[in-house]
């Protein structure tokens, strides 16, 4: 679910969550297409796939079954994430490389190639003297059925002891 609506694409859990879940796939194509074929290509190639998966998913579900706006639901860029940890695995040759510096560039890459898409529903609104984000706003409209609000309190609780912005210490434990 940290990946499907815009509204849960938050600051702590989605670069945490979603990076860590999606390099299991990278993962285990790469490891493949390497050991098989010496072919340097398998993450971008299981991004890719999986983006392709997602937009069909996306767009058959949740447009073509329950109309919902499809810039509610996108799903998160991911291809330039896989070319970087193939480009260490084609120069450094090593897994233990690539597990350590391409795993680090891949959760640390995350939040900043989805940023030029998000950053559109981070500007605040103030409806009947409350700020939200657009994105807030969005998932209040278009309400769903199961979702119980405080999933969308997340931005409160105790990592802002770590500091004001959370994204880089979202990013360093998704590394």
């Amino acid at each position: 679910d940290w990946d499907f609506w815009i509204d849960f694409k938050d600051r702590r859990m989605w670069p945490t969550v979603a990076p860590i879940v999606a390099m299991c796939f990278a993962a285990a194509v790469q490891s493949f297409l390497w050991q098989k074929f010496r072919l340097p290509i398998g993450a971008t190639v299981a991004c890719l796939a999986l983006l392709v998966g997602e937009w069909i998913n996306r767009y058959d579900n949740f447009w073509g079954w329950t109309f919902f706006p499809i810039n509610l639901v996108f799903p998160s860029a991911l291809i330039p994430m896989g070319f970087w940890l193939d480009v260490v695995l084609m120069m450094s040759g090593s897994w233990l490389v690539t597990a350590l510096v391409g795993s680090m560039g891949w959760g640390l890459l995350f939040y900043p190639i989805n940023w030029p898409v998000l950053a559109q529903y981070h500007q605040s609104a103030e409806i009947d003297g409350v700020l939200l984000t657009l994105a807030d706003l969005i998932g209040f409209n278009y309400v769903r059925t199961a979702t119980p609000e405080y999933i969308r309190m997340v931005e409160r609780g105790t990592l802002r002891t770590f500091g004001k912005d959370v994204v880089p210490v979202a990013a360093f434990f998704s590394a």
